[in-house]
């Protein structure tokens, strides 16, 4: 029987998120997620049918979790529509990934697991789609300089920043990271002034 208590399912999720960046994906079991939410050994079975589903599902919740909130994206476009914005709003970014370091690193896992997986590679296909058509869309709504093929660039660039600054944080320092994102949205819009 699966049970509908959002509350529980969302705790038992962000565990599952918690299991994924320390052991991988290897190592979630109901069990690890029963542990790590503090929660009676049986439970997550009663919330999920089986493995797949939550690894689903976890996939799911790290997106949940990241999703900016409304006030956010409204005040990314307060002032100039310029490359000062377009930085500013990455480095926003950044800090808001990296801020969930346990989010990206389970993020990591799933994604190798999709590649065993394809039901998993088909819901984070579809869901990484959707991320980056918003991100297009809302960038070109915004008036803000550089085309899709921008965003798409800066999502790798920044993608892979933010993996360095995970699993190798001695790598660059803070400083070097924030100056690296500046410098790339700099050379990305080079001779571009905006639209408003």
């Amino acid at each position: 029987m699966v049970r509908r208590n959002p509350e529980r399912r969302a705790a038992l999720l962000d565990a599952a998120i918690e299991v994924l960046a320390r052991e991988g994906a290897r190592g979630l079991t109901f069990r690890a997620v029963d542990q790590q939410a503090a929660v009676p050994g049986g439970t997550a079975s009663n919330y999920f049918t089986n493995r797949e589903d939550m690894l689903t599902q976890a996939s799911e919740r790290v997106y949940e979790r990241l999703e900016p909130d409304e006030a956010l994206l409204a005040s990314g476009l307060e002032g100039p529509r310029d490359r000062a914005r377009v930085a500013g709003l990455m480095h926003v970014l950044v800090d808001r990934v990296a801020a969930f370091p346990t989010g990206f690193l389970a993020l990591l896992e799933l994604r190798l697991e999709a590649t065993r997986r394809p039901e998993l590679r088909e819901v984070l296909t579809h869901r990484i789609r959707a991320d980056v058509d918003f991100n297009i869309s809302n960038h070109l709504e915004s008036g803000l300089p550089g085309d899709a093929t921008t965003v798409v660039l800066l999502y790798l660039a920044l993608n892979w920043l933010i993996l360095e600054a995970l699993t190798l944080p001695d790598l660059f320092s803070a400083e070097h990271r924030r100056d690296l994102v500046t410098a790339l949205v700099e050379r990305l819009l080079a001779g571009e002034t905006g639209g408003q």
